[in-house]
Formats: C-alpha cells, structure tokens, sequence
C-alpha cells in the first residue's frame, strides 16, 4: 500500500532577508523555522532544505541496512547513521557523504562495508537523489 507524507512551507518576504516556517502536516511534529542565513551560512537556530534531506536520508538509509543485515541473517543491534548534505550557493547540493557505525553480532567489517554499501545504492531516498554523488564511510564499532 502506497503512502502519501505531507509537510508545508509559508514564506514571507524576499530570498536573503526573508524567512518561512516549515510545518510537517502528517506527523504532526512541529513547525520549523528556515530561512536563507541558515541554508547558506550559519544555522543559527533554523534549518534548511539540506538539513531535512540530511534527517530524510540518514533515516532511510538505517532502514534500508537494517533490513539488508536482518535478510542475511545478521540483524543489527544498533546503527547510527549521519548524513552530510553539501551545498554551495548558485551550484545547488554538491554531495552527500554518509558515515554509520554499526553493532552486529556475528558480521565482520568487510560484510558490514558491503551491507552498508547496498544500502546505500538502494534506499529510496538514495535512488531520489541519484543525480548527486553520495559517499560513504561505514565501521563496526
């Protein structure tokens, strides 16, 4: 069954003076303040596009090794996953680098690197963003 996940964004004012506030509508979590400052200089208490691809996708990524690791028999008793969005004014997100360490009984490194690997080539969010480059760095810890 398909989902649908819903979040909204009011602006008020011009790009670099301006400032907007971020609702997600279908947890119901809060609203968010963003504005340019914090996307392309100091967060300063707000969030930007890049920090919300960034909890999107370290999220799914979790997900995605986890389930991954559970199917070979491995599953996981802990992962923490940080993804890194990188953005450059006037270029737009320039990578995404991804760091998780992982605790799994009965795995060795080289099995988890090439979990994690898969995981990250096929998560969804991974595959919406395939137009940029992502990396990776993963350990056992």
């Amino acid at each position: 069954m398909a989902t649908t996940r819903i979040a909204h964004t009011v602006w008020e004012g011009e790009l670099l003076k301006g400032s907007g506030v971020i609702s997600f509508d279908s947890s119901g979590i809060g609203q968010y303040p963003v504005s340019w400052p914090s996307r392309a200089e100091q967060a300063n208490g707000k969030t930007s596009p890049e920090e919300l691809i960034a909890a999107a996708h370290s999220s799914c990524f979790c997900m995605a090794l986890s389930h991954g690791l559970t199917g070979a028999g491995t599953p996981p008793s802990r992962l923490e996953a940080k993804a890194e969005v990188t953005f450059q004014p006037g270029e737009g997100i320039t990578g995404i680098h991804l760091t998780v360490q992982g605790e799994v009984p009965g795995l060795d490194e080289k099995g988890f690197i090439a979990a994690a690997e898969d995981a990250k080539k096929n998560c969804p969010v991974s595959q919406a963003l395939a137009g940029t480059t992502i990396t990776l760095s993963a350990e056992l810890a």
